[in-house]
């Protein structure tokens, strides 16, 4: 992790929870450049000898940034980030979560609880695996949107060799073990091999590295037969302990790695750091059969095996066939080229980017602008911290400013953002509040219409630009209190268009409306003849480097919904269209995400709509095509993991104003396939949309049959990013903020 930061850009300070006693792993870390270590042993910041306890480990970070604060603070293990998370550090946490608990049998309510203050005191979440972000995400929906991926990091030991290719030829073929010592890696079967081996005419040693052998409380006897099988077993060869590097030379000088383990672990979400080594060492292993291996190395790597008969098969295999080791050598390999210290600090320099976005010049004048020209009546507030204005336990911590131009020259631009219900505009937020010349507080109403008077004035004294998220009474009231020279910009939903708000708003006090897609754009100017040049659009935002994701096998015959109430959004038109595609191939499946109707009270209160949705569950149980091929998936925030398996993103509803499922479902690398709802080919191509049902169901059975499958889904991706990516929205948001006149030319050109 040192390594990888220093190299993406980062001056990085280690702090060691233990003392040195030796300096094989600190003294390579203290010769890089922008790297300091701490040791709070030798420093005298600690008065006992040997690791710190939690608590003690956070006291010290703390004290160490009152010194230098940090931008972002990595740390690993649960119960350390749980001390963390009530502390100073707070918002600036980069979570390494591996000790977690990995079945929903695990997951109990504290570790649920405690998981989820960890996801809100953490600005990133850094996961191993898909399969453990995924997991995390269902388990605990606070994690989602802030999980990212960082898969482990191979380095190799300068001036370390590989192995050298080709199979063996003519003597033993040489086995390679090297770790703890513990019943379920199946350690102790390990050494029955090379005898059993012998038995088929294969000849084989087993080298077995370390020397830590784990006591079992289950299995008392362990620890005993596991000793005496490495001094004594037939063909073993115990080196004992080593450091990592030469570990690995005596891995290199082998033919076979062994990560041959108990079934119990096939269901582990980690990935283990020795299989890569091995691979990149060139060294093929014997491993388990599991879904994540075969989505690294492939399902038909020649090396799987689950039994003792399954390892003794494949050994026998590459001992006599040198195609398939050969084989099995550059699928491991290539696995292993993908966990490299360069791709690890090209992954953190993509997430450092995002969470500390470079200042901008425009936004800088426009600060400077506000001030020349700001009538300030409390120019005191300035200091007033942004919990002085803020209520909202919702809204993300925003992480410490940079330092550099913008945060030490001059002031920021002051943004004030006010609604009731800012689900809509968090990762917005969470992009502000990181910006370095941009200072962001929130003023959070209880409900739409309540709110605490003080704190708004205080915002209104405050801020050069004020955001209303929803075009209801916070508006109304920011309107009528808008200083000479503040900005004032209204977002409005489809929700806020069609109630009374919009007709007692001051039109002349505010400075922009925001709309999401041209469509509603043009419908706000019909209904409430406002100035057509207030009236712009910047359209919703996907998270699309969180959507995607790796494709799960058999995705091209799974079609998705994300919600399906009210009955305005037409789950009965998305049936017909599988009706006609399971006529032909039953394996098509329609997987819904959602709420259920009787979930939300003001739908069904409704007569027509309980009545719809009545004759909708009545017809999945009695249509013989429908029989198996409709799953209802629980509502929650794990979109992403749950997008892995969808092959298409359906959207059959009478009208939306944006309609984000589809959207996301592009970003997941899915098809969007659209029924003609009003606006539909104001926000989505052509192509995608279709007159009805029944030419829905022919585009995609023909995608399907065609091959056009991946070429269609991988164009449907690039179009979102381009439009509607989270970069490319928060550029045109910092834009429109940076605005101090918005000329009408300018408002016109980003509306087209």
């Amino acid at each position: 992790m040192v390594q990888a930061l220093a190299r993406a850009g980062c001056a990085v300070t280690l702090v060691l929870k233990a003392p040195v006693r030796t300096g094989r792993l600190v003294d390579p870390l203290r010769a890089l450049p922008e790297v300091t270590v701490r040791s709070p042993h030798a420093e005298g910041m600690v008065s006992f000898e040997g690791g710190m306890p939690a608590k003690a480990a956070a006291a010290i970070l703390a004290r160490v940034d009152e010194e230098h604060p940090f931008d972002l603070i990595v740390v690993r293990g649960r119960r350390l980030a749980g001390k963390l998370s009530a502390g100073p550090l707070a918002g600036r946490m980069w979570t390494y979560l591996t000790d977690v608990p990995q079945s929903a049998g695990e997951f109990d309510g504290a570790s649920k609880g405690e998981l989820r203050r960890i996801a809100d005191a953490s600005r990133v979440l850094l996961c191993q695996t898909e399969e453990l972000r995924g997991f995390l995400e269902s388990a605990v929906p606070a994690t989602a949107g802030k999980s990212v991926l960082f898969p482990p990091v191979v380095v190799l030991p300068e001036g370390l060799a590989t192995r050298p290719d080709g199979a063996p030829d003519g003597r033993a073929l040489k086995l390679a073990y090297t770790g703890k010592f513990a019943p379920r890696w199946n350690t102790y079967e390990m050494t029955s091999l090379p005898r059993l081996l012998a038995m088929r005419g294969v000849d084989a040693e087993l080298h077995m590295v370390g020397d830590k052998i784990h006591d079992d409380p289950k299995d008392p006897g362990f620890a005993t037969r596991m000793r005496t099988a490495l001094e004594s077993g037939q063909g073993v060869i115990w080196h004992g302990g080593h450091p990592r590097a030469e570990a690995m030379r005596l891995t290199a000088a082998c033919d076979v790695g062994l990560s041959w383990r108990h079934p119990e672990m096939d269901a582990s979400l980690e990935l283990s750091t020795k299989v890569l080594e091995c691979g990149t060492l060139g060294v093929p292993v014997v491993m388990n059969r599991t879904p994540m291996h075969e989505r690294l190395f492939g399902a038909d790597y020649p090396l799987f095996a689950s039994t003792e008969t399954d390892v003794l098969d494949a050994l026998t295999l590459i001992g006599k066939n040198p195609d398939v080791f050969t084989l099995a050598v550059q699928r491991c390999r290539a696995a292993a080229a993908e966990f490299t210290l360069d791709a690890a600090a090209a992954r953190l320099r993509g997430h450092l980017a995002r969470t500390f976005p470079e200042p901008s010049p425009r936004v800088l004048a426009a600060a400077v602008e506000h001030e020349r020209v700001g009538v300030r009546p409390a120019d005191a507030l300035s200091d007033v911290s942004a919990s002085a204005v803020s209520s909202a336990p919702a809204v993300s911590s925003a992480p410490a400013a940079p330092a550099g131009p913008a945060a030490g020259e001059g002031r920021r631009l002051r943004v004030g953002v006010a609604g009731h219900d800012l689900k809509f505009f968090s990762r917005l937020l969470d992009y502000l509040q990181s910006r370095p010349d941009m200072e962001v507080r929130v003023d959070h109403w209880a409900a739409l219409k309540v709110h605490d008077e003080e704190r708004s004035q205080e915002l209104v004294d405050w801020a050069d630009v004020i955001v209303c998220e929803w075009c209801g009474p916070n508006a109304i009231w920011f309107a009528q209190r808008k200083r000479p020279g503040q900005r004032l910009v209204v977002r409005l939903h489809r929700f806020e268009l069609y109630a009374r708000w919009p007709q007692h708003l001051d039109i002349d006090a505010v400075d922009e409306i925001i709309c999401v897609s041209p469509h509603y754009a043009d419908l706000t100017r019909e209904i409430t003849g406002w100035p057509a040049d207030k009236v712009t659009t910047i359209p919703n935002w996907v998270d699309d480097q969180q959507l995607d994701r790796a494709k799960l096998p058999g995705a091209q015959h799974h079609l998705g919904m994300i919600g399906i109430a009210p009955s305005r959004k037409r789950l009965d038109l998305a049936l017909d269209a599988l009706e006609e595609l399971r006529r032909d191939d039953p394996r098509f499946t329609l997987f819904i995400k959602t709420k259920l109707p009787w979930e939300y009270w003001w739908i069904w209160q409704k007569e027509e709509e309980r009545e719809h949705y009545e004759k909708v569950f009545r017809r999945i149980r009695r249509s013989p095509l429908l029989a198996g091929g409709v799953v209802f998936d629980s509502y929650g925030r794990d979109v992403a993991s749950w997008l892995r398996r969808i092959g298409f993103v359906l959207s059959t509803s009478d009208d939306e104003s944006f309609h984000l499922a589809p959207a996301e479902g592009m970003a997941a690398g899915a098809v969007p396939v659209l029924l003609n709802w009003p606006g539909a080919d104001t926000i989505y191509d052509r192509r995608w949309i279709h007159a009805d049902p029944p030419a829905m169901a022919a585009s995609i059975a023909a995608t399907v049959s065609l091959g056009r499958w991946e070429q269609d889904r991988l164009l449907a991706r690039d179009q979102v990013r381009a439009a509607y990516g989270l970069d490319e929205v928060c550029r045109q948001w910092t834009d429109m903020l940076a605005a101090t006149g918005a000329p009408k030319a300018a408002r016109q050109a980003r509306t087209a």
